[in-house]
């Protein structure tokens, strides 16, 4: 059985468009568009009008590259800036002697019942993380079981009603109806995680552009979930601030000179150049050592803050598995070593990347299209075991999915062959305007600019 797919992940920094082909549980990516995220903030709309064209390019780039036409549905991503979550639990009588999807429903429906949802919010998922069959506790699946009393414990995950349907708006207008509506850190740990780690209990932290969505698995299903609106572009911001440049000139000197690992003593002089705000064409020079202490604190400061959020969980003393990183931010050098530092001694702490996926994949192997490709998956049926979504369905993972080793297509598809060379740049073309050619390495240290000094001076305002 085969079925095609479209994933629209709505960032902050970018919209990613993702088609794939569903072959027996399993994807084949045949398209994908990558846009500069317009009219959005902090993972929040702020302009319907700009957000839809940024996500219709998006999706229309990915249409082209896998040559259809005809898909007129989306799982789209949700940031958990809309979202408030909380944990319910219900309990029901079995007339029957054996467990069956009916009863399922039925719990579930009870649970969602007795959490008293606000009119003015939406449910978006419903994920039971334990079930206990009469005094049987920890039931993994009851399908199938016998038992006359079936309890659950669920953690259900809502959204405002007005913000969600300006999101829903955005996709309409951008020319394709909703198909799901999936937490952007739930799509994230479908694409980072493994089986093992959800077995026992992990923190799954998506770092991006403006944001940082946590979520926590406990009993293979998410159990707590928050939202920080703080990401690399805050980083951005300091350096734009602290080496008075401009925040085009600070992008790329981030992205070209970031790097957490300690300094050398070789390298604590050595000197760049940037332009200089309200100056023309002059540039003035500054530390190395300087642009590297800015991007230090603000990542300790951010993880510091999803440090306490752990700790709000209550659920710290159950990740047996340690905490996993994905995301834009994860990229930067250094940045496993100073969470392994930073996080309590013992929790482990991994970057990962997506899963490998069959097709046209090589492009979307980095960290920051996580929640893309957990779009995909989620589509797939690489979902928690059993959930109610969205649109109100009670999902079943029938089998459980192994995503290693990808099975080959005996066919793989034909393409049509577009000029989209310069599709893949295009977002970092718009976002770093500033090539690395106008930040002159190694200039005399001797020369040390007064840069040092105003960041002493704002430092204490930033961090």
């Amino acid at each position: 059985m085969t079925h095609t797919v479209l994933g629209v992940d709505i960032g902050s920094s970018k919209i990613c468009s993702i088609i794939a082909e569903i072959r027996d549980g399993i994807p084949q990516i045949i398209g994908s568009g990558i846009q500069k995220s317009l009219g959005v903030k902090k993972g929040v709309i702020v302009n319907i009008e700009q957000a839809s064209k940024s996500v219709k390019s998006s999706i229309m780039d990915a249409k082209r590259m896998a040559g259809v036409d005809n898909i007129n549905k989306a799982i789209i991503s949700i940031s958990g800036a809309y979202t408030k979550s909380i944990n319910s639990s219900g309990v029901i009588n079995i007339p029957g002697s054996e467990i069956s999807i009916k009863e399922i429903g039925r719990v579930l429906e009870t649970a969602l019942y007795n959490a008293s949802i606000p009119s003015e919010y939406e449910v978006i998922h419903v994920l039971p993380y334990k079930f206990k069959l009469d005094d049987q506790d920890f039931i993994e699946d009851p399908m199938g079981m016998s038992g006359t009393r079936l309890e659950v414990f669920v953690h259900i995950v809502t959204a405002q009603r007005t913000s969600l349907e300006n999101l829903k708006k955005t996709v309409r207008l951008a020319g394709v109806e909703i198909e799901n509506v999936v937490l952007a850190s739930y799509a994230s740990s479908i694409a980072v995680l493994d089986d093992d780690e959800k077995e026992m209990g992990v923190a799954c932290i998506d770092i991006g552009g403006n944001t940082c969505e946590l979520m926590i698995y406990d009993g293979n299903s998410m159990k707590y979930n928050d939202f920080l609106g703080v990401g690399s572009h805050h980083i951005t911001s300091d350096l734009a601030i602290v080496l008075n440049t401009y925040v085009s000139a600070a992008e790329a000197v981030k992205i070209n000179y970031g790097n957490l690992s300690p300094i050398s003593d070789e390298n604590s002089s050595q000197m760049i150049e940037v332009p200089a705000i309200g100056e023309g064409d002059n540039k003035h020079r500054v530390l190395l050592e300087t642009v590297q202490k800015v991007i230090h604190s603000r990542v300790v400061e951010t993880l510091s803050i999803l440090i306490k959020s752990i700790n709000r969980s209550g659920l710290k003393d159950q990740l047996g598995a340690g905490v996993v990183l994905t995301g834009g931010m994860t990229n930067m050098t250094g940045i496993e070593e100073i969470a392994t530092a930073i996080f309590p001694i013992g929790m482990r702490v991994k970057i990962k990347k997506p899963i490998d996926v069959s097709g046209l994949f090589d492009d979307l192997k980095d960290a920051s299209n996580s929640t893309a490709i957990g779009l995909i998956w989620y589509g797939a049926g690489k979902h928690t075991n059993y959930e109610k979504d969205s649109e109100k369905n009670i999902r079943y993972k029938k089998e459980k999915i192994n995503a290693e080793p990808i099975p080959q297509y005996a066919q793989q598809r034909s393409f049509i062959e577009a000029d989209l060379t310069n599709l893949k740049e295009q977002v970092a073309k718009d976002m770093q305007k500033v090539q690395k050619k106008d930040i002159i390495e190694d200039i005399d240290g001797s020369k040390k600019n007064t840069v040092t000094n105003l960041f002493t001076r704002l430092a204490s305002k930033l961090f």
